[in-house]
């Protein structure tokens, strides 16, 4: 059986990380290399670097400073933001991402995600489909770090990427981002049923029951968190033991 992975994330912007909430990020909370290095000293699974103005700004990632920042993670290293082509993943593999993660692009250009698993490999694209409820309830997924909504169901646009060769689906709730009151157990459940790719759940971990209650009801096959790992004691450590304690696969 697969480990579950319990993956921190990172949110850039500008010259350092900030708190998002409900993707509207404007609290700075620190330098990427540090959290980079406590990250190391913590063994955690996987961690996840976003770039959350790149999309908004027109421009492509970072690669100097993700270049600077892979020199110095020891751990699988997903790396999104800005990505607009195949050509921008080959650069961010190029210098030391281990995965791409790729937005917008892959709702509004599919075949981009078609011709990055084509020449690099499934393993390494992650779709990010981001998601926010609409008055009825349902959610819809919204490109451009959320600020629109493009009337379209998550599960549709999760089958479509998984058969255009993503390896991966991020799935993150717009709403519950930062919130830190629990992952959208729901619509995380709907996607993981309609796929057979792994699914990782993100927005709106604050506690490892919450963890333990999108694995098991939401079956999810990892845990995303940034709030919860920068703002409370809570450690990745911790929450791989009391995922283990509740009888889930982990990597101590």
């Amino acid at each position: 059986m697969l480990k579950v992975r319990v993956v921190p994330t990172l949110l850039h912007k500008g010259f350092g990380l900030v708190k998002g909430v409900q993707f509207d990020s404007r609290r700075a909370v620190g330098s990427p290399m540090q959290a980079i290095k406590v990250y190391n000293l913590r063994n955690v699974d996987e961690l996840v670097f976003l770039d959350v103005s790149a999309t908004l700004e027109d421009r492509g990632p970072d690669l100097d400073l993700i270049d600077e920042l892979a020199d110095d993670c020891f751990m699988p290293f997903a790396v999104g933001g800005g990505v607009a082509s195949v050509d921008d993943v080959r650069d961010l593999l190029s210098v030391g991402a281990d995965k791409v993660v790729i937005g917008t692009a892959a709702i509004e250009q599919p075949e981009i995600v078609r011709e990055a698993s084509e020449r690099f490999g499934a393993q390494c694209v992650v779709v990010s489909i981001d998601t926010r409820r609409r008055d009825g309830g349902d959610a819809e997924v919204c490109v451009r770090s959320g600020t629109q909504p493009t009337g379209r169901d998550p599960v549709d646009v999760a089958r479509e990427m998984e058969a255009h060769g993503a390896g991966e689906l991020l799935v993150q709730s717009i709403d519950r981002d930062g919130v830190m009151d629990g992952y959208d157990v729901g619509t995380v459940r709907r996607v993981a049923d309609a796929v057979q790719v792994p699914v990782v759940a993100s927005g709106g971990a604050g506690t490892f029951e919450h963890m333990v209650d999108v694995l098991r009801e939401g079956g999810a096959s990892a845990v995303a968190a940034a709030a919860m790992f920068h703002f409370t004691q809570q450690t990745p450590m911790e929450a791989k033991q009391y995922l283990g304690a509740h009888g889930f696969p982990v990597r101590i």
